[in-house]
């Protein structure tokens, strides 16, 4: 029972970080927002880092700080830029093809057969997907968004990227999940250090209420969410675990609407179905 809190709350943590995220996209660039969110989850991860002996794992820390760029410095990125253009549940949506591509990848990987089951997780993730990139009729034509999609799709990509670097670590090495965790997100932080002057300096002038968003949504989405999903790992099998943490997008119908999005049934089969496929395909 344990494993499945930690799964919804993971969910939970990621759904409402990501609304919190794309309240937040006005306040500057998709790149700087990274910055701050990884330079505030970098000092609340700071004692890990500190007591890390660094001597001994020299390979294991290279690969988890090209873990962190590629999937931290840049998916974020990428993700934070998805999420101003296509909003939270369409944002998650798209993302829920992120577990059905590992899963099929590791098959492929492994030179298996692909079951039939894992067929149709992949096409109710596609169908979901390409539900929310055609508008319907109720819908402005002007909706379809290509440099959203694009957004969303290239954030999936380097995070799986970024995820294989750091399993890499895991499977094979003596660092602990959140030890793993902190230099990754070490490896994010100094990447992006070149735009750490301009998004600092923005933050003196903005509202107490905005930089409170900030670091709410630092601590839900990064910290927390990484916390919990190591639970998950821990108490579930990974296929229960990724279904219950990839239930994500239908939490997002609630914060839909404090955003202006209009829930239509389309969109509502689209969350569903997402969550259908990835439930499909690693169960």
């Amino acid at each position: 029972m344990t494993g499945v809190v930690a799964a919804l709350g993971a969910a939970l943590a990621w759904t409402s970080a990501s609304a919190l995220w794309r309240s937040l996209t006005r306040v500057g660039p998709a790149v700087q927002l990274n910055c701050l969110k990884n330079s505030l989850a970098t000092v609340l991860f700071l004692p890990i880092l500190l007591l890390l002996p660094w001597s001994r794992f020299p390979i294991d820390s290279l690969l988890l700080l090209a873990s962190g760029i590629i999937g931290i410095a840049l998916g974020d990125s990428f993700y934070l830029a998805a999420l101003r253009r296509l909003g939270t549940r369409r944002t998650l949506t798209v993302e829920a093809i992120g577990p059905v591509l590992a899963s099929l990848g590791t098959v492929t990987l492994a030179r298996e057969s692909l079951t039939s089951q894992a067929w149709i997780g992949a096409a109710l993730v596609t169908t979901a997907v390409l539900l929310i990139a055609w508008p319907d009729g109720s819908e402005s034509q002007n909706s379809f968004n290509g440099a959203g999609l694009l957004c969303s799709l290239m954030a999936v990509i380097c995070g799986l990227s970024g995820a294989f670097l750091a399993r890499q670590v895991l499977v094979g090495g003596d660092l602990s999940a959140l030890q793993s965790a902190a230099i990754r997100l070490l490896g994010g932080a100094l990447v992006l250090l070149p735009f750490s002057a301009g998004a600092w300096s923005k933050l003196p002038s903005q509202p107490a209420a905005i930089n409170a968003r900030l670091v709410i949504a630092t601590v839900l989405g990064t910290n927390l969410g990484i916390g919990l999903q190591q639970v998950v790992f821990q108490q579930l099998p990974v296929g229960p675990g990724v279904t219950l943490m990839s239930t994500a997008p239908v939490m997002a119908l609630v914060a839909a609407r404090f955003e202006g999005d209009s829930l239509q049934p389309r969109g509502i089969g689209a969350a569903l179905l997402a969550v259908a496929g990835v439930a499909f395909t690693t169960l």
